[in-house]
C-alpha cells in the first residue's frame, strides 16, 4: 500500500513537472521523506527527477531553446560544487535561511523595473540565474525558483521554458546523483517509481495541449513560492531545535 501511494505521488509530480517545467522534487519530497526517511528520501527524489527530465525531453524536443538552455546549464554545473561545499561548512539552519533568501531575491527581482530586473534578461541573466539555480540544486534541490524568475524576467514563453528546463534539470540531476550516490531502496520499488514518473510526464505532456500558457505560468510561480516556503519553515524548525 505504501509503495502504491509513492507511485501515485510520482505520477502527480511528473505531471506538474512537465506542465510547469519544474516542481518535481518539491511535490515528491514530502512523500519520499515520509516513506524512506530524510536522507534516503532526498536521494530517491533526486534520482527520479533525472528520470522525469529524461522522459520529458523527447516530447518537448522541438520547443527547446538551446542558447538559453546551454547558458543556464553551464553556469549551474560550474556553481554546483560550491553549493555542495557550503552544505558541509554551514550549520543546517544557517544554510536553509541563506537558500530561502537567495530564492526569494530571485523571485522578486523581475517585479522591479530598470537595472534590477535587467539582471534576469538575456545572456547575463541566464548566467546569473543558472549559477544561482545550480548552487541551490546542489545545496537543497530547490533550483526551481531561480529558473522561474529568469523565465519571467526574460519573458520566456511558457511552453518553451517548460521543455528547455528539462535539459537543465537533467544536467543538474546527474551532477547531484554523482554527489549523493544511488538509493539503497529495493530495485523493484525503484522500477515502479520510475514507471510512475514516466506516466506522470506523459500525462503532463497531454495537459500542455489544453492548459493555457498563462495558467501554467501562474502554477509554476505558485510552485516556486511554495518551495521557498517549505525551505523557510525547515529553517525555523532547525533553528528552534
Amino acid at each position: 500500500m505504501i509503495v502504491v501511494l509513492a507511485v501515485l505521488a510520482t505520477v502527480v509530480a511528473g505531471a506538474i513537472q512537465r506542465l510547469t517545467g519544474l516542481a518535481f522534487v518539491l511535490v515528491l519530497i514530502g512523500p519520499a521523506v515520509l516513506i524512506y526517511g530524510p536522507v534516503e528520501g532526498v536521494t530517491v527524489a533526486v534520482l527520479l527527477a533525472v528520470v522525469a527530465a529524461a522522459v520529458a525531453i523527447p516530447s518537448g524536443w522541438r520547443l527547446i531553446d538551446w542558447p538559453r538552455t546551454w547558458w543556464l546549464l553551464g553556469a549551474g554545473i560550474v556553481a554546483a560544487p560550491f553549493g555542495a561545499l557550503v552544505t558541509r561548512l554551514l550549520p543546517e539552519a544557517a544554510l536553509l535561511f541563506m537558500i530561502s533568501v537567495m530564492a526569494i531575491a530571485a523571485l522578486l527581482t523581475p517585479r522591479f523595473g530598470g537595472p534590477i530586473s535587467a539582471v534576469l534578461r538575456g545572456r547575463r541573466g541566464a548566467v546569473y540565474a543558472g549559477a544561482t539555480a545550480g548552487f541551490l540544486h546542489a545545496s537543497s534541490g530547490l533550483s526551481g525558483p531561480a529558473l522561474a524568475a529568469y523565465a519571467v524576467g526574460d519573458r520566456w514563453e511558457q511552453r518553451r521554458f517548460a521543455a528547455s528546463a528539462q535539459v537543465v534539470f537533467l544536467g543538474y540531476g546527474l551532477v547531484s546523483v554523482l554527489l549523493r550516490g544511488l538509493p539503497s531502496a529495493p530495485v523493484g520499488e525503484m522500477v515502479l517509481l520510475g514507471l510512475g514518473t514516466a506516466a506522470g510526464i506523459l500525462l503532463g505532456a497531454l495537459l500542455t495541449r489544453v492548459v493555457p500558457g498563462r495558467i501554467a505560468r501562474a502554477l509554476m510561480l505558485w510552485c516556486a513560492w511554495a518551495g521557498v516556503l517549505v525551505v523557510l519553515v525547515r529553517a525555523f524548525v532547525a533553528f528552534a531545535a
